[in-house]
This record gives C-alpha cells, sequence and structure tokens, in this order.
C-alpha cells in the first residue's frame, strides 16, 4: 500500500524576491510523520514553512501539499489550502479583547462555519483535546505561557488539519512547560496528522527523538547527510 503524502517537494527552489533561500528542495512529509526543522536564524526555516502555507509563490519545482499544487496556486485558492494546515507561532496570536472560547469562535465564523451548537461543540472536543476544557471563559492574560500556546494549538486543530506547522512554538516556555507541549504535538501526530516544528531546543530534541532536517548552506537535508555535533553547537 502506497503511503500517504502531506508534503511532496522536488527540485523546489525557495526565494524572497530575488533573493535564492533554498535550493533544490526534496522533500516529502508522511501522513503521521513528526519532523524536526533546524538551523540558524535566517537559514530558511521560516521561508520554508511561509512557503508550505502558500506566503511565498512557488516559481521554480513542484510542491504539493495537503493536495494542493502550489505552483500557480491563485491567491482566491489559498484560503482553502490554509484550511488544511494549522499554524502554531511562538508568540501565541491571540487575540486579547476576547475570552478563549471567542478566539476560538472568531477562527471557525472566519472559516464558513455557521452552526453555533456546532462551533461550540467542536470548540469544547478542541479545548478537550490540550487539556483547557475548563479554560473557555479565561481571558488570555488570565492564562500562562504553556496555556496560551494549548490554545494556539487548539485553535490550529479547529478544522481538522492534515499539516500542522509550528515555528518555534516553545521558544518563550520554560523547560517543564516545553516538556508538555512536545507530548501534545507528537500525541497529534500520533493521531494521524503531520507535524512539522521548526525549533532552536536542541535540549528537547534528545529528549523526544524525531526525524531531523537541516537548513544549511542554502539548502535542506536529513540530518543524518551533514556533518555537525550532537549538541547542534555548528547550527
Amino acid at each position: 500500500m502506497e503511503t500517504a503524502h502531506t508534503v511532496q517537494i522536488k527540485q523546489l527552489q525557495i526565494a524572497q524576491k530575488e533573493n535564492l533561500i533554498l535550493k533544490d528542495v526534496d522533500l516529502e512529509i508522511a501522513a503521521g510523520e513528526f519532523v524536526y526543522l533546524i538551523g540558524k536564524t535566517g537559514s530558511g526555516k521560516s521561508s520554508l514553512l511561509k512557503t508550505l502555507y502558500g506566503e511565498l509563490k512557488v516559481k521554480d519545482g513542484s510542491a504539493s501539499v495537503c493536495g494542493y499544487e502550489l505552483n500557480g496556486l491563485k491567491k482566491k485558492n489559498i484560503p482553502f489550502l490554509r484550511r488544511k494546515l494549522g499554524i502554531v507561532f511562538q508568540d501565541f496570536e491571540l487575540l486579547t479583547d476576547r475570552n478563549v472560547h471567542d478566539n476560538l469562535k472568531f477562527v471557525l465564523k472566519a472559516t464558513g462555519w455557521k452552526s453555533k451548537s456546532d462551533m461550540n461543540e467542536r470548540i469544547e472536543e478542541v479545548l478537550t483535546k490540550v487539556g483547557l476544557d475548563t479554560k473557555g471563559y479565561k481571558m488570555p492574560y488570565e492564562l500562562s505561557g504553556g496555556e496560551q500556546q494549548r490554545v494556539a494549538i487548539a485553535r490550529a486543530l479547529l478544522n481538522e488539519p492534515e499539516l500542522i506547522l509550528a515555528d518555534e512554538p516553545t521558544g518563550n516556555l520554560d523547560p517543564a512547560t516545553t516538556e508538555g507541549i512536545l507530548k501534545l504535538l507528537f500525541s497529534i501526530s500520533e493521531g494521524g496528522k503531520s507535524v512539522i516544528m521548526a525549533t532552536h531546543d536542541y535540549a528537547s530534541m534528545k529528549r523526544f527523538e524525531a526525524r531531523t532536517l537541516v537548513c544549511m548552506n542554502g539548502e535542506l537535508k536529513d540530518h543524518s547527510q551533514v556533518n555537525y555535533p550532537t549538541d547542534f553547537a555548528s547550527i
């Protein structure tokens, strides 16, 4: 049986304006796979993620994400691609003027949900999944950093995405809280969703091992192809 892939990229050139960031990128991510993405600041991690969610246009090479061909993807179709994705940022990006429940409701309404009962049920489901089923009435400022990031992950799960893109999701968290977030992300991948996590948190990577991709010298390589110390000091 052929393996299902959420990401298939061949000979992709990733550029911002005329500046080539990553060249000849070949990448396949299987459904349910957890992948770390590492590299120095400016090495291309964010540019790769932006390409996957349609922020950067694909010009040379081919790329398919969650069944959408990125080559020639029309601007009007980008929202449909993004409904197949869940995006988690380092700084949570919650709306500060409304509670947790209404933060999530805002996303559902923006992506076409109409039924109030269906929205309430889905919000309850995702908050339970991230361990915040009693926190829906809380305002973001009343939550810890770890709780805010769990809300952000709940938000990413709302539309049953096939792929989660997590850009430094533990960058603002303490080690104990980081461990809980990583366990949550790994459990999400075990449930069949692909997860790509850009990170500098090499200590956590040692505790939670997974396939690791390296952005280095304008290329994306599997960690097994790159000669660097096990403490990742050269990255």
